[in-house]
């Protein structure tokens, strides 16, 4: 595996996409999360009477979970970096040339998900840097209370990359793969805001708590498990809210996760090249 990725290393390094696109996703993971700590220092807590409902998403108890919960939104910038790394294969043959010198098709589809866990992996770090740099600059003690949001951006960022090689593989053109992408990704939100609608009215008028019907979705499932943190505003809403089971949306993740992994091996290694 090591001399495989190697191999894709020798692809990425001088691939102006993936230079412009990495830096984009480590300057968004502080900025973004800077914006969000601003707003609430210097806007929120100064409102009059603020201090009923205010709270601080970056004290130690919340920031693991607040960054994790801000970083969420550009992790389509990876996704899109390993389905244009995947589809441009098939515009040039390489993935052809690779298997015809000696790489076999399990390989090849298993170093291209490999590539999609270590992007997971340096994403999740760098939330972990980015949620101690503010956690310390907030001035709270030290406290690992909401380090398993981490654990969950983990498995929104990995369930991002899968479905983006999931779709490399079954639409194999590059610009005709993100336009697919995108049309699926707006496509599902919407049928997602739609299911939490109905499921709101059924608590509301039929007291049938079904949970948030929107996040049982492949794309929301992930998405369903970072939210941002507690706090009065959101507390106050939870009486007409279905409620967060989130054993469920985790099961269901984890589910698709399994599923994009093996569709898109099985495909590969099956489709004709």
């Amino acid at each position: 595996m090591i001399s495989l990725l190697k191999i894709e290393w020798l692809k990425l390094k001088n691939y102006t996409a993936f230079k412009v696109m990495a830096l984009f996703f480590v300057i968004g993971v502080f900025a973004l999360n800077y914006i969000v700590y601003i707003i609430n220092k210097n806007i929120v807590n100064n409102v009059p009477g603020a201090g009923l409902v205010s709270f601080s998403p970056y004290d130690f108890d919340t920031t693991w979970q607040s960054t994790s919960y801000a970083t969420g939104f550009i992790l389509l910038l990876p996704a899109l970096l390993l389905l244009m790394l995947f589809t441009n294969e098939y515009t040039f043959k390489t993935h052809r040339q690779n298997i015809i010198d000696g790489l076999s098709r399990q390989q090849f589809i298993s170093v291209k998900i490999m590539m999609a866990l270590i992007f997971a992996v340096a994403a999740t770090l760098l939330v972990l840097i980015s949620a101690s740099i503010f956690g310390l600059a907030s001035g709270t003690a030290f406290s690992l209370k909401g380090i398993k949001f981490t654990g969950y951006f983990f498995l929104k960022a990995l369930s991002y990359n899968l479905i983006a090689i999931l779709f490399s593989v079954l639409v194999k053109r590059t610009g005709f793969a993100i336009g697919v992408f995108f049309i699926y990704m707006g496509f599902e939100n919407i049928v997602s805001q739609l299911l939490n609608v109905l499921s709101i009215k059924l608590k509301r008028e039929n007291n049938i708590d079904l949970g948030n019907v929107g996040d049982y979705l492949p794309m929301n499932a992930a998405d369903g498990l970072l939210e941002f943190p507690d706090n009065p505003i959101k507390t106050m809403s939870q009486s007409i809210m279905p409620s967060d089971y989130t054993w469920i949306v985790f099961a269901l993740a984890l589910a698709y996760l399994i599923l994009f992994y093996f569709w898109s091996r099985r495909k590969f290694i099956n489709a004709d090249l």
